[in-house]
């Protein structure tokens, strides 16, 4: 009878158009037909008994893989027809351009995971803007790990660039090899989350009483870092993109991690801030963002304190990223107004032929050459095909 069944079920889930769910419950629901039999062992004699249980554990396991692996392939497939429809004519006129985004705080890292992984398994190099895509070996090294698995198998690359490879990188440490000594980095990206939409601003608690903040986004400010690290490495705690920043610098500069945590600080000011993106008005003492401090310490001494701060400009404020270097010589670097748009779709496209050379896997750009300007045609920069 299990035999039977077990046949009978795989015959049904090979179907092209299986409805798993009613499958499912047919053969493993609690009127199922594999409940049935075990109701029914109380018949038999106490030899038969365990063989039989153990004969319909096993053909209850082999049927929940097949309805698992049914479901993973149907929405492999439904993923690929979405992008095959989503492909773009580049020989069509392009649309306007509106001021703004949407650039949430998180939740795009499955649908990363999702292109990422077909374009692996299709042997297709990847590249990104996503900035937890830069370094996410220090947010989410089990995703990385499997991303990076299949990249090797499918001999292709992927990796993350952007505005921030270089300006909050490779800038970085070009600095760093004009020093004699260094016992502190320290680092500050400002920007308008005006100009990103509305998920980004309510991310950053622009909006929210000091109560609220404290209460919600701040809650976590006074986490030990080996707590810190568990509740980012397991996605119940997002952090800023200066997290991965300190990974990657430290990464690039060959130091060793001892702890990381952060603190996120609500900004407010002191006259009230219209806010076009949240269709509201923050009054004067309200939270208008956040300034999301990372402090990560390494075995080498050297410490690195970074911060994204990111609220309702008022008129006097603007665009910024500021790095200083503590040591011999004392070094402050300051880019005022960066064209972060233009400098980020530049950055990756200078990329491109570093993304072909490079070894397959998951790829970080701190593995790369550094970047440089494109005088003659692209082809020409490329040196492993």
């Amino acid at each position: 009878m299990l035999e039977k069944i077990k046949a009978e079920a795989a015959a049904r889930l090979s179907e092209k158009n299986a409805d798993l769910e009613a499958l499912r419950v047919q053969y493993l629901g609690k009127k199922g037909e594999l409940t049935s039999v075990l109701r029914g062992m109380g018949q038999l004699s106490a030899e038969e008994r365990p063989k039989v249980g153990q004969m319909a554990n096993e053909v209850r396991a082999y049927i929940e893989q097949l309805i698992e692996e049914k479901k993973a392939a149907a929405h492999e497939a439904a993923l690929e027809a979405k992008l095959e429809a989503e492909t773009v004519d580049v020989t069509l006129p392009t649309e306007p351009m509106t001021v703004g985004s949407c650039h949430p705080l998180s939740l795009v890292q499955t649908e990363l995971e999702d292109i990422f992984t077909i374009c692996a398994k299709h042997g297709v190099n990847a590249i990104t803007t996503c900035e937890e895509a830069l370094y996410p070996w220090n947010s989410s090294p089990a995703l990385t790990a499997k991303l990076d698995k299949l990249a090797k198998e499918g001999n292709c690359t992927l990796t993350g660039v952007g505005y921030c490879d270089l300006y909050w990188g490779t800038l970085v440490t070009n600095l760093a090899g004009s020093s004699h000594k260094i016992t502190k980095i320290e680092g500050s990206s400002w920007y308008n989350v005006e100009d990103y939409g509305v998920a980004l601003a309510e991310g950053h608690g622009a909006g929210l009483t000091i109560d609220e903040f404290n209460k919600t986004i701040g809650c976590y400010n006074e986490t030990p870092s080996d707590e810190m690290k568990e509740l980012v490495e397991s996605g119940k705690y997002v952090p800023s993109y200066m997290w991965n920043q300190n990974g990657w610098l430290c990464s690039k500069m060959g130091l060793h991690i001892t702890s990381q945590t952060q603190k996120c600080i609500p900004c407010i000011d002191k006259e009230d801030l219209k806010s076009e993106t949240l269709g509201m008005v923050v009054k004067a003492g309200d939270v208008t963002g956040m300034r999301a401090i990372v402090t990560t310490t390494t075995e080498e001494g050297i410490t690195f304190e970074t911060e994204c701060v990111g609220k309702i400009y008022n008129p006097e404020e603007i665009d910024r990223n500021v790095w200083t270097l503590c040591g011999e010589p004392e070094t402050t670097c300051i880019v005022n107004q960066p064209a972060t748009v233009e400098l980020t779709c530049a950055t990756l496209v200078n990329r491109i032929p570093q993304l072909i050379d490079a070894p397959a896997g998951y790829v970080t750009t701190d593995q790369f050459p550094y970047n440089e300007y494109m005088v003659h045609p692209m082809n020409e920069y490329v040196h492993s095909k």
